[in-house]
């Protein structure tokens, strides 16, 4: 554990507990961050929680829904009395909808539609709202700021994959996040606050388990994502989002960055891949 770090005096929320959210966390608190972590499945808190304090890091937990707005209002609350101050946001924690019927409009539910949207829109919202209010009223720290947020988005935002991933609630719900991610930025930057989304394409994670586990789908993401061959690590999406998060980022706000190992570059429909059926 180094004993300075970017974070070092400060407190930063991530919301989720595994993939993404999991490596981020153990990277702040290297960097001597406090990680208050946010996320509904209070075992994977605590294991996380426990590796972080293991390796000699700061974290405190609340487990809520962050698609209810009381849970959310309590999860502050818990880091007022936590930490006094908020620094930074991470806003990681998301689903993908298909067992609960998204996919392809023709086929999706309204179900899927509601469900995936108040997951990944409606969450980070709720997240960005009580962050903002309390970074809004804190005073800024000396070089003026009063903070950064960083919501995650995907690829799938604006570059579709039809044949393996035609989930359109998915899609629509980070498209609604980097419009609600440049809006914010350009109302909150004369107060010091940073506002950027983060755009990665097929990470490792528990959420592409079945992307993970299909021949059809890693033949297709090796010629997608040539830079990682396959599925991204998630400690490969790390290191931008510690970045984004940071005063090296002092003078980005309103920007989408992708982190996708070429996706966003490269033909959807790359060689041997027949296109929607």
């Amino acid at each position: 554990m180094t004993a300075r770090g970017r974070f070092a005096g400060r407190t930063v929320l991530v919301t989720g507990s595994t993939g993404m959210a999991a490596s981020a966390a153990r990277a702040i608190a290297a960097e001597a961050g406090l990680v208050f972590l946010v996320s509904r499945t209070a075992e994977h808190l605590d294991a996380l929680a426990a590796e972080v304090r293991g390796a000699g890091g700061q974290t405190a937990t609340f487990a809520a829904d962050l698609r209810r707005e009381d849970e959310v209002d309590a999860a502050f609350a818990a880091l007022d009395a936590a930490a006094g101050r908020l620094d930074a946001v991470y806003s990681v924690a998301g689903i993908s909808g298909r067992r609960f019927g998204d996919g392809p409009v023709d086929r999706a539910t309204l179900e899927g539609w509601e469900t995936v949207l108040a997951a990944n829109a409606t969450s980070q919202f709720l997240v960005a709202r009580a962050a903002i209010r309390r970074m809004v009223a804190q005073a800024p720290d000396a070089a003026g700021r009063r903070g950064a947020l960083l919501l995650m988005s995907s690829t799938l935002a604006t570059s579709p994959a039809p044949t393996h991933f035609a989930t359109h609630a998915y899609a629509a719900s980070k498209g609604a996040i980097e419009a609600l991610t440049r809006s914010l930025a350009a109302t909150y930057a004369a107060s010091g606050i940073r506002v950027n989304a983060i755009a990665p394409s097929v990470v490792a994670t528990p959420m592409s388990r079945r992307a993970q586990e299909d021949r059809a789908v890693l033949a297709y993401l090796a010629r997608r994502q040539p830079l990682a061959g396959g599925p991204i690590p998630a400690d490969a999406v790390t290191p931008t989002a510690l970045h984004l998060l940071s005063g090296d980022a002092a003078m980005v706000t309103g920007q989408v960055v992708a982190v996708d190992a070429g996706w966003s570059v490269l033909d959807a429909f790359a060689e041997g891949d027949p296109g929607p059926e």
